[in-house]
């Protein structure tokens, strides 16, 4: 493994690469996690792959320094810097996101569809908007409700359990919310987070088409209990690039990135 972390601006990326493959894979990991979540697949993909995978802003061990907002065009040329030389950097890439990181993935496909390979999805995030993130993200007065809950939470844990009693909200996804913000550094943590990944929201119907035009594989991967990111949306999205796009479901939940289900993620890979 090769770890290094080179400079945007006044950021410091970090991120790790295996592998010496003449095929170029970029990973792109979940919420709270970093590149690393991708060392699994080293050993098995190393030969035909060579695998870089970075911490996005507020993850693993890259210092964000760039502002409020992480744009795509801000990765690509992060991407462009660390890609230079690499066996396949010219030649199509090949995305694997899970995720947030999917959002980043399809993100990429819309704004550079000539250049990818194959499009691997995991538990992915930005087929589908979810309306708490659009509210906290997507509008000034959003971003202000946002930032003040994220200081003076009590009113929202307040309707938050009457949700949840009341069955307006299942009980994952209460457990899921209260454990990220009933501490005030993990709070701190959601809002950088979710603030500077906010301009990542892929036009869907855009990518859709270019997957079409580009003849791009597409592959989606989900946990059928899975309370977080739905299968169903993966199966929507199948609609009119289905004849290259294969969805999996496994016996599981939301946490797809494992070792244990590495042959399946093998198999999307190289099917």
């Amino acid at each position: 493994m090769h770890t290094d972390f080179p400079h945007h601006g006044s950021s410091r990326i970090s991120y790790s690469r295996w592998g010496t493959g003449d095929k170029l894979l970029l990973c792109f990991h979940g919420y709270g996690e970093s590149g690393d979540s991708f060392a699994f697949l080293a050993a098995a993909l190393g030969n035909e792959f060579t695998i870089l995978a970075i911490d996005l802003p507020f993850h693993g061990q890259t210092e964000w320094k760039e502002g409020p907002v992480l744009l795509p065009d801000d990765l690509l040329a992060i991407l462009s810097q660390l890609t230079a030389g690499l066996p396949g950097a010219a030649h199509r890439w090949w995305l694997l996101g899970y995720s947030m990181g999917g959002r980043v993935a399809l993100s990429l496909a819309e704004k550079i569809p000539e250049k990818i390979e194959k499009l691997i999805l995991v538990a992915p995030d930005g087929l589908k908007m979810n309306p708490w993130y659009w509210l906290a993200t997507q509008n000034a007065p959003g971003r202000g409700l946002f930032r003040w809950t994220m200081k003076k939470p009590g009113w929202f844990f307040f309707i938050l359990k009457i949700a949840s009693a009341l069955g307006l909200v299942n009980r994952s996804i209460y457990k899921f919310t209260f454990n990220y913000i009933a501490d005030p550094t993990v709070r701190e943590e959601l809002y950088n987070r979710w603030t500077t990944m906010r301009s990542f929201r892929p036009d869907i119907p855009a990518v859709r088409s270019s997957i079409r035009e580009q003849g791009i594989a597409v592959r989606l991967m989900y946990g059928r209990h899975d309370r977080i990111i739905r299968w169903e949306t993966g199966e929507k999205f199948r609609k009119g690039i289905s004849a290259g796009c294969k969805l999996v479901i496994l016996e599981t939940g939301h946490r797809l990135l494992q070792e244990k289900n590495a042959e399946e993620l093998l198999a999307l890979l190289k099917g």
